[in-house]
């Protein structure tokens, strides 16, 4: 998806000490851990009610859903093993204004997202047998 109709609302990275390979597979099991979906491209339903889109590429896992969210795990090889990075956007085609307010009513939503994604940093590397470290 290209940056055009999409606002960055928060982003986090980490490095986990292992091939870009085995963190995509790893990162792949942990966001879709019942699915072995056979494209790159397909529809999951997240919980009762609720469909995502998901994107797989070998640098990139999306989930988009809702009228608002966007959510992309990247994955860059760095000399540590691979740099994962996440970044949440604001995609809403309409009342795009409505997700700024709507998320002053989440206080601490930018906290929660970096405290979550560290949180799955710590499982990557506990499932992968290797260390990982948050990065500024």
């Amino acid at each position: 998806m290209s940056d055009k109709g999409r606002k960055l609302i928060t982003e986090v990275s980490g490095v986990v000490g292992a091939p870009v390979e085995r963190v995509r597979e790893a990162l792949r099991k942990t966001l879709l851990p019942e699915l072995m979906p056979d494209g790159d491209r397909f529809t999951v339903e997240d919980f009762p009610g609720h469909r995502s889109t998901v994107e797989i590429t070998d640098r990139m896992i999306a989930l988009q859903g809702g009228w608002w969210y966007r959510g992309e795990w990247t994955l860059a090889p760095v000399a540590e093993g691979t740099r994962l990075t996440h970044r949440v956007y604001n995609v809403a085609t309409s009342l795009r204004w409505g997700v700024s307010l709507a998320n002053r009513f989440f206080l601490g939503y930018d906290r929660a997202t970096r405290d979550s994604f560290a949180a799955g940093l710590t499982r990557l590397g506990a499932d992968l047998g290797c260390p990982v470290h948050l990065t500024p």
